[in-house]
């Protein structure tokens, strides 16, 4: 209850850029973790963002994938190499990016290899919110302080509600909404009155 939004962001030049292809060659194949660290993520209460620059590949694409809301700026570059490598994606790839981008967009990417740079990844729905070279900070912040602003008893039931109806017909859907409906955030009218004094 302490926190209302999550902000995945890396330093240096890159996102990502996915498992150590080393360890991997040197006989290291145990990585029944990371899926659950990705599965932590993606179950999180609060809204989750990723914001990405450089190269977000692989094991990255999957931990990008587990957040509500992908940024970019333009220097931002995707791909799902695990055929380049003789390799299947264990946490979340085939679940999650054909999800976010549709069947045919996601096969392409996972057949082929190839990287994606940020305006295709953008009029794909990779990318919900692309922003020039440089200016991937300013947005996050202003996307998240408007998060922020929100009662976070809505933004977390919203999600909660969104996860729970995920595949759902439309009448079991508003079923689901109508009996499990968890009423009004503890500050409803606090956020009212101030509204009502304009």
């Amino acid at each position: 209850d302490r926190i209302g939004c999550v902000l995945l962001r890396a330093n240096g030049r890159a996102f990502c850029a996915g498992a150590d292809l080393g360890g991997i060659g040197a006989g290291f194949t145990d990585s029944r973790f990371k899926p659950g660290v990705i599965e932590r993520l993606d179950c999180l209460p609060q809204p989750v963002i990723a914001a990405v620059h450089g190269v977000c590949f692989t094991g990255g694409l999957e931990l990008a994938l587990a957040a509500d809301l992908i940024l970019a700026d333009t220097t931002a570059r995707f791909a799902d190499t695990h055929g380049k490598w003789g390799l299947v994606g264990a946490w979340g790839m085939t679940q999650r990016l054909p999800r976010k981008v549709g069947r045919s967009a996601a096969m392409s990417m996972m057949m082929t290899s190839r990287e994606v740079l940020a305006k295709e990844a953008k009029e794909i729905g990779l990318v919900d919110m692309l922003a020039e070279e440089g200016g991937l900070d300013a947005m996050a912040t202003q996307l998240t302080g408007q998060i922020l602003a929100n009662s976070w008893h809505t933004n977390m039931v919203t999600k909660r509600l969104l996860r729970e109806t995920d595949g759902m017909s439309l009448a079991d859907g508003l079923a689901h909404e109508h009996y499990r409906y968890p009423g009004f955030a503890p500050d409803y009218e606090e956020r009212i009155a101030r509204f009502s004094k304009k």
